[in-house]
This record gives C-alpha cells, structure tokens and sequence, in this order.
C-alpha cells in the first residue's frame, strides 16, 4: 500500500549572518570624533605649528585604520599649521627687511648715525669713530637723539664744546624730560660741519658708560 504524498513543506529563507545585518551602520568606535583630531585642531589655533602638526598625522593614521570621525578636524588643523607657517615666514622675512632698511647690524662712521638710531661703541674711547647700528629694543650703548645747529666757524676747540654742549642740552632736557644737570645719563656730540645748517650741524648722542640700555630714552625721565 502506497504512503500518501508528505505535504509540500515552504522552505524556510535563509537568515543572513549576523555581521550582515551591521553592514552600513557605524560601529560605536566609528561614530565618536578621534581624540587626536580633536586635539590637533585645538592646538593649530594658538599656533602650537609642531604639536599641531604631529597630532593631524596621527589623527589621519588612526582615522584610516578605525574609520572614526575627525578626517576634516585633522585636514582643518594641517591647514591652520599652514596659514601660521606662512604667516611666520613673512613676518620674519618683513623684519629683516625692515632690519636691514633701518641699517641695523651695519658697521658706521660716528657721524653717519642717525637721528632716533642706537648703536653699540665703547664710549669710554678716547676716539670714537665706528660704531654698530643697534635694534633699540635690545640692550645697545648709546642713541642719537637730536641735530642741533650751531655756529661752529672760527671758534676754539674750548668755545666749539660750550655752544655743541649748550644746544645739545636744551635738546636733551626736550627728548629727555629732564635737564641734562639733574640726569644719570651722558651726553655726546659729534660736529658734523662748522657752519650751520638747516637740518643740524652737530649730532647729539646719549649714553651711560659701563651700563647698556634698553629702549629708546624719550621721555625716560632718566
């Protein structure tokens, strides 16, 4: 006797595995921004160019590796490093420029100086003749202050230092803010021609022998 046909049974579809289902739904890890990005993109804003630098590297590394979020943190941090670069590079470049302009660290004759320009000498020489341009925010020995005019033709070597000394004073206690008598500081002068002239025949310079100063001193009331 023949068994009945055993009913069609529906085949079951098949579940896909388990890692399946997550595919394109961010891991935990994936979702969080990456530290080193984070910080990277913190540290480029005040300039910090070689932590900075280090950081975005290393962020883009672990970023390729995890897959977690911070790639444009970490390209944001390369591109503010690079900004700062540049902005420090021209800053720098213009300085020298402006450095070299003004003559600093060039070697001069006395009477070459400048007024409002320091310099660097031995004031105590008996002969001073050169002398190097110095940066007056950094320490230097000495300053040209004024030009004065003064009548010089015919006059003794005694009379020539009274009227240089007379009209380099009156300038002094103006740049100064303080009588030459009643100041700390020495006062130089360099007769540049005897006759008088429109923009100053006798350049004036201030200094204290043994002590380099810092700064200009207008207005020291030193």
């Amino acid at each position: 006797m023949t068994q009945p046909p055993s009913p069609i049974q529906p085949a079951r579809p098949s579940l896909p595995s388990a890692e399946s289902w997550l595919e394109g739904v961010p891991t935990p890890a994936q979702q969080r921004q990456d530290r080193y990005a984070v910080a990277a993109f913190v540290t480029s804003l005040p300039g910090l160019v070689p932590v900075a630098l280090v950081l975005a590297v290393i962020a883009l590394r672990r970023i390729k590796r995890t897959g977690a979020r911070g790639k444009g943190l970490a390209y944001g941090a390369l591109a503010i490093t690079l900004c700062w670069v540049i902005a420090t590079s021209v800053a720098v470049g213009l300085n020298l420029y402006g450095e070299r302009k003004a003559g600093i660290g060039r070697t001069v004759g006395i009477a070459e100086v400048r007024v409002e320009q320091c310099f660097d000498a031995d004031l105590e020489a008996e002969t001073l003749r050169l002398v190097r341009i110095q940066d007056c925010a950094i320490s230097h020995t000495g300053e040209a202050y004024a030009k004065v005019r003064a009548n010089l033709a015919g006059l003794s070597a005694e009379e020539t230092q009274t009227v240089a000394t007379q009209q380099c004073a009156t300038a002094f206690k103006t740049f100064i803010g303080k009588p030459y008598e009643q100041s700390e500081l020495d006062m130089y002068y360099v007769v540049l021609e005897d006759r008088a002239v429109a923009d100053g025949n006798v350049l004036c310079l201030v200094g204290m022998p043994g002590t380099r100063l810092t700064g200009s001193m207008r207005g020291s009331q030193r």
